[in-house]
């Protein structure tokens, strides 16, 4: 049996501000439709992507910018985070951790995947070590993305 993740459902407070921020990010959009005043679905799909966000009016009862860690994988995090600061996106400068390959810790609002002794370290991986570099960004209503530099996966992925 084969599980792959397909929508995430994202907690926002306006759906036309958040739907501008996705495409601005460069997100396709695949729907938006609404059946009534209290329910509108907006769809989109990062490029190259095979899953997708969801958000709207009436879809969740999370708390508008609750979801935090959210990953998204990228070849080149210095070109992708060039490209997303020339759309006016946020992105905080490209970091690493000394400690390991997966950092998330509770700096800016990050809130899971923070070890005990990791170390956030300015710039890329010094060995460009797949999994090792990272940038963050938020969406209007701080939604928690992390770019993640991926250039060969691990055996098996």
């Amino acid at each position: 049996m084969h599980l792959k993740p397909e929508l995430i459902v994202l907690p926002v407070s306006d759906v036309d501000r958040a739907k501008a921020f996705y495409e601005a990010l460069g997100f396709r959009l695949d729907l938006d439709k609404a059946v009534s005043d209290d329910w509108r679905a907006v769809h989109l799909t990062p490029p190259g992507s095979e899953s997708s966000i969801i958000f709207g009016a009436g879809l969740t009862s999370a708390a508008p910018g609750s979801a935090q860690g959210l990953y998204l994988v990228v070849a080149d995090i210095e070109g992708a985070r060039a490209e997303l600061t020339g759309r006016d996106i946020e992105v905080s400068e490209v970091f690493h951790d000394t400690g390991g390959l997966f950092y998330h810790g509770p700096h800016a609002g990050e809130v899971t995947h923070h070890i005990e002794g990791q170390n956030r370290v300015a710039g890329p991986h010094p060995e460009r070590a797949s999994y090792g570099s990272y940038a963050m960004f938020s969406d209007p209503d701080g939604n928690g993305w992390v770019l993640q530099e991926i250039t060969q996966r691990a055996p098996g992925r």
